[in-house]
């Protein structure tokens, strides 16, 4: 006879398994969706809102964390349709069309804070003393020159404007005025637009020409009665980390933001990175909890649930073998008979065969002569006399007519040819 084995896996290791195995798969959605977020560099001294050199802006997000408005930096085109304020830090090199479209979606959707580049920037060169080298910090930039954009002047009405660069002379003080506030440039060059009448002047260098200016618009069109505000920032260093060292400065670039956010009426800034080419499809975890989709992931996690469920009764010691194994023909016959039966409906008919062709296999067991239920009893009541008669067993599975009781009543009988065989080969038959 062939003894049960032990399970190859309990319980709590199938489970630690299933456990391991599902984070891991998570793990590597996470890292398929995340890209360059994961382990990626953003700090790369580029012009954008995680960059902590001289032009970039992780201070003016800090600032703006501070000061209690919700800032989000957004690697998804998704971002782009915030209704919140939108700040976009566009490179110098940019598709004028394509941010034109940009803004005028914005027009009906949320106000927009463009800040245009300024400065040229590198990393420390190789060639540099050792001992400089050593001051710099991760991402800091050495700045080599500051040029004017030329795709402003591409831009639609009313947006288009002429962007300026200006190199003061040693006896001209880099001053600027705007939001009761007033304070110096960090440098003598200067980036400005000129004047046009459809922009209104927020921040004014010393000369008056516009460093900040509102997008307003001609009286009467339909953009200066509904669009929302855009303001474009000519200057970079009045928002920059280099333009923030100075109080004053910080001061203006929170007194812009918070004319930009209708006077804080909107507490959420989000920080583009896509045009800084950070673009990123969004994280598919995150996606797949976010409706219409949420529904779907609860509905595959409850299957997910109940399949594991039914998984997991599954283990536990293999069911002992009471003979040896049936050849492949034979086994297919038996189950085409039995499915047979079972779609005939037929089951009932079952229940008298079967309590006599386990009488037969009691019977031999037992060495018993006579095949008759009396018999039986008394020999099985001399081996185990603590088990139900034979008799009432297979009373009880000849009076059942539901499949639920005749299958019943039948694993009852094999029990007890089963407890017989173990007893044989345990060594523990009495005579």
């Amino acid at each position: 006879m062939n003894e049960a084995r032990p399970a190859t896996f309990s319980r709590a290791g199938a489970l630690a398994l299933v456990a391991v195995g599902f984070a891991v798969f998570l793990a590597l959605i996470y890292l398929i969706a995340a890209g360059e977020e994961f382990g990626g560099n953003r700090n790369n001294g580029e012009a954008h809102a995680a960059a902590n050199g001289l032009n970039g802006y992780a201070g003016l997000v800090r600032l703006l964390e501070a000061d209690g408005y919700d800032v989000n930096l957004s690697r998804s085109p998704a971002g782009l349709e915030t209704d919140g304020l939108l700040v976009l830090t566009p490179p110098a090199f940019v598709d004028a069309g394509e941010l034109a479209e940009l803004l005028q979606r914005r027009e009906e959707i949320g106000p927009t804070l463009v800040i245009l580049p300024k400065w040229s920037a590198a990393q420390p060169p190789p060639t540099l003393p050792a001992k400089a080298r050593a001051k710099f910090k991760p991402g800091w930039v050495m700045l080599t020159g500051a040029d004017a954009v030329d795709w402003t002047s591409e831009l639609p009405a009313p947006y288009a404007f002429k962007h300026v660069k200006e190199t003061l002379k040693k006896d001209e003080a880099p001053g600027w005025d705007g939001f009761g506030v007033a304070g110096e440039m960090p440098t003598r060059t200067i980036l400005y637009a000129e004047d046009d009448p459809q922009h209104e002047t927020l921040i004014a260098d010393a000369a008056g020409h516009a460093l900040a200016f509102g997008v307003m618009g001609e009286p009467g069109t339909d953009y200066y009665d509904n669009a929302h505000w855009t303001v474009f920032v000519t200057d970079a260093d009045l928002m920059n980390n280099y333009g923030l060292a100075d109080r004053t400065r910080a001061t203006a670039a929170i007194a812009l933001v918070n004319y930009v956010t209708y006077d804080r009426d909107i507490s959420g800034v989000t920080f583009d990175m896509t045009l800084n080419g950070f673009g990123a499809s969004e994280n598919l975890l995150t996606l797949a909890f976010r409706p219409p989709f949420l529904a779907a992931t609860l509905c595959l996690l409850m299957a997910l649930l109940i399949v594991g469920w039914r998984a997991f009764l599954r283990f536990g010691p293999a069911a002992s073998a009471s003979g040896p194994a049936i050849a492949f023909g034979k086994q297919r016959l038996i189950a085409n008979g039995a499915n047979l039966i079972l779609r005939a409906r037929r089951l009932p008919l079952l229940a008298a065969p079967y309590a006599t062709l386990s009488a037969r296999r009691l019977a031999e067991r037992l060495g018993v002569a006579r095949r008759d239920a009396a018999a039986i009893d008394a020999a099985l009541a001399r081996r185990l006399p603590e088990e139900e008669p034979f008799s009432r067993r297979a009373a009880r599975l000849e009076a059942a007519t539901r499949p639920a009781d005749i299958l019943g009543a039948a694993q009852a009988l094999d029990d007890l040819t089963t407890k017989l065989s173990h007893q044989t080969v345990s060594g523990t038959q009495t005579p």
